[in-house]
């Protein structure tokens, strides 16, 4: 029987069972899993006082049908999936994990960059092929080389550290970054087109927004140059890639390694299958088993702190929820 205090918690597909675990004492929780579609879940969003969501689109229509619910916590850090004003307007907390998988994230942009650099894409088909021409895939080393980071939140902090190990040369653009959160070792330049025309290669690491959208298009990337690489593990659509394509066919750029797309998955023929100078992973930049289980807790904490009557240190909308408070 269902006590007066418990909660209705809607689960991701897919989660770390720790966090889930972790709230039992207030929390009936389902997965999506449990329904037949994203859809057929949503359709029953007005059971559930909170939602834990990784990729399932929160969108006005659903959110308005969510008579109950409190809290929506994202396990991770983007929140392009979210309608965030519509979520404030039904006083909807709206919180994320931020930091939780900046290490996995980091580490999967410069194995891309590690991957696209030393042909690691053609190589392995080669010899999978029975062949063994060690001459067709030199390729080249990191160190030396100057790293544009487009964003300078806490994955390409991460990242920068990572690549200054192998001593490379870090620039970061981020308008937004306050000055004692980036370090001396890393030079802030002014411009986005500066930041490209500056790099050997460029790594984005920024949200999704109206302003990031397209952002790096035919001009960004004709001044990243012919030997310049471009990583995206942040969101697909902060990258033209019909551009990308062009920049990749005429030899505009060296290389691109992406873990996210415009659309996902790219479906069936895309030109960037054909690329062979492209390395391609399904968005698993932070998917790694310690990440997981930290966006999990983290979720699961934050959960916990709004049943409990407190906003989450990472609600992103607490100035629309505590507007008109003393």
């Amino acid at each position: 029987m269902r006590m007066p205090n418990e909660w209705n918690v809607l689960l991701p597909k897919e989660i770390d069972q720790s966090g889930p675990e972790s709230i039992v004492d207030f929390a009936d929780c389902t997965g999506m899993d449990e329904y037949t579609s994203y859809e057929s879940a949503l359709d029953d969003i007005d059971r559930y006082d909170a939602v834990i969501v990784r990729v399932a689109p929160l969108d006005d229509d659903v959110i308005d049908r969510a008579d109950k619910l409190q809290v929506i916590a994202k396990h991770g850090a983007g929140l392009d999936n979210v309608d965030i004003d519509a979520a404030s307007e039904r006083g909807i907390v709206v919180c994320n994990t931020p930091g939780a998988n900046a290490r996995s994230v980091a580490e999967h942009a410069v194995a891309l960059l590690f991957g696209v650099r030393r042909n690691l894409r053609t190589a392995d088909s080669h010899v999978r092929a029975g062949e063994w021409e060690r001459g067709a895939f030199a390729g080249h080393e990191l160190t030396g080389d100057t790293l544009g980071l487009f964003g300078f939140g806490a994955i390409a902090q991460v990242v920068s550290d990572l690549v200054q190990g192998l001593e490379q040369t870090v620039l970061a653009f981020d308008p937004y970054a306050a000055d004692d959160k980036v370090p001396s070792s890393v030079e802030r330049v002014d411009e986005l087109l500066e930041l490209f025309e500056r790099s050997d290669a460029v790594s984005i690491h920024v949200p999704l927004t109206s302003e990031t959208r397209h952002a790096v298009s035919t001009p960004e990337l004709a001044a990243l140059g012919e030997r310049g690489v471009l990583i995206n593990t942040a969101r697909g659509p902060i990258v033209d890639e019909a551009a990308l394509v062009e920049a990749l066919e005429a030899g505009e750029i060296s290389g691109a390694g992406l873990d996210t797309f415009e659309e996902e998955p790219p479906g069936g023929g895309h030109p960037l299958y054909d690329q062979d100078n492209v390395l391609l992973t399904p968005h698993v930049g932070g998917v790694t088993d310690e990440a997981l289980a930290r966006m999990s807790q983290q979720a699961a904490d934050n959960v916990r702190t709004v049943y409990e009557g407190g906003l989450p240190t990472s609600t992103v909308n607490r100035a629309d929820l505590t507007e008109g408070e003393e």
